[in-house]
């Protein structure tokens, strides 16, 4: 009987610590407790707030430009080639040099266009002497008019013969048909060249054109004279240039005009250089400018987390002109937010948030 009672003394008293265990554990989770919940936020936090670094939304200005790419383009180019095949008897030009509107390049044979234009006016005047007694029989009945008719003719003939030839002549001498610099000469003296023989190039490279494209939507915000900015490549400088012709046509393929510059040129250029093109449209004083980091690109839509009362937020905004480190918002957030710009991928909605740096 004694080591019974034992036992059950030594079952009551566990169920008495048991159930003073279970009283305890329901008091400290006791739901609306502050402490409790507090705790428990903070362990959902990792036992700490995160740290964050954050940007204070202000305004700023912010001038809207375009960057497109451009190609520059001499202002007049051509291909000297001749336009008959005969031998080169003549090169009175040097390569890369400048040279005036009109003047003698390259000379080719023409001997044989001389020999027979000097037959052609031979013939002719023969013919003109013939014609003269005809006219002279005439008057006295000694020949038919018809006769007449047919020498008159024949002087006709060889004078439109004399002009073509002189034409056939013209194109022995291959002039530069207007101020440029010319390229590279690719035929030697005594060559036979042909209409598809390129014997050098002119190009006007003072001034020059630059052409690029924009998309369809600013259209309506570029005109002619606007000034536009541009670099080339290995060259620091900035040059400029003003619009002065646009296609009157979207390229369907991608939705993009077509637009063309006039540029001045000292020399510094070179025709074919890629152009990175600045179009300055407009300015607007009370941007609001955050980092682009900031922004959280989404399927649908855009966000970025602010802190509300040391917590967590996340909103939607739309976003505007971007340039190298900030992006506009032109919805979705009001001067004097906390923007978060760091440890974004660890953020959640309610956690609390400690700042490491505000800008």
């Amino acid at each position: 009987m004694a080591g019974n009672k034992k036992i059950l003394k030594t079952i009551i008293y566990l169920a008495v610590a048991v159930a003073i265990g279970i009283f305890i554990y329901k008091r400290a989770t006791k739901p609306g407790d502050p402490a409790t919940a507090a705790k428990s936020q903070t362990r959902g936090s990792g036992g700490k707030n995160l740290l964050v670094d954050a940007y204070i939304v202000k305004t700023s200005s912010l001038n809207e430009t375009i960057e497109a790419s451009g190609t520059l383009q001499s202002n007049e180019e051509v291909q000297v080639q001749p336009e008959i095949t005969a031998k080169v008897v003549g090169l009175f030009f040097k390569e890369g040099t400048n040279v005036a509107k009109g003047t003698l390049l390259v000379k080719l044979y023409d001997e044989d266009l001389k020999a027979q234009l000097q037959k052609l006016e031979l013939q002719q005047q023969l013919s003109k002497t013939t014609l003269e007694r005809q006219e002279n029989l005439l008057k006295i009945n000694g020949i038919s008019r018809q006769d007449v008719d047919v020498t008159r003719n024949q002087v006709s003939a060889y004078g439109a013969d004399m002009e073509y030839t002189r034409t056939q002549l013209q194109k022995t001498e291959l002039r530069a048909p207007f101020s440029g610099r010319l390229g590279l000469r690719n035929v030697s003296l005594g060559a036979i060249v042909s209409p598809a023989t390129i014997i050098t190039t002119l190009q006007q490279i003072d001034p020059l054109k630059v052409d690029f494209s924009v998309p369809e939507k600013y259209r309506t915000a570029i005109k002619q004279g606007d000034v536009v900015d541009f670099k080339v490549a290995g060259d620091l400088h900035t040059y400029k240039g003003n619009i002065y012709a646009m296609d009157p046509k979207i390229d369907l393929a991608t939705r993009t005009i077509k637009i063309r510059a006039i540029v001045p040129n000292t020399g510094e250029l070179l025709p074919g250089s890629f152009a990175k093109v600045l179009i300055a449209l407009k300015n607007m004083p009370d941007a609001i400018m955050v980092p682009t980091q900031a922004v959280i690109p989404g399927t649908r839509d855009k966000k970025v987390a602010i802190a509300d009362s040391g917590r967590a937020k996340f909103v939607i905004v739309e976003t505007g002109i971007r340039n190298a480190d900030n992006v506009q918002i032109t919805s979705g957030l009001r001067v004097g937010d906390t923007v978060i710009t760091s440890g974004i991928l660890q953020l959640k909605p309610g956690v609390a948030l400690k700042y490491n740096k505000v800008k």
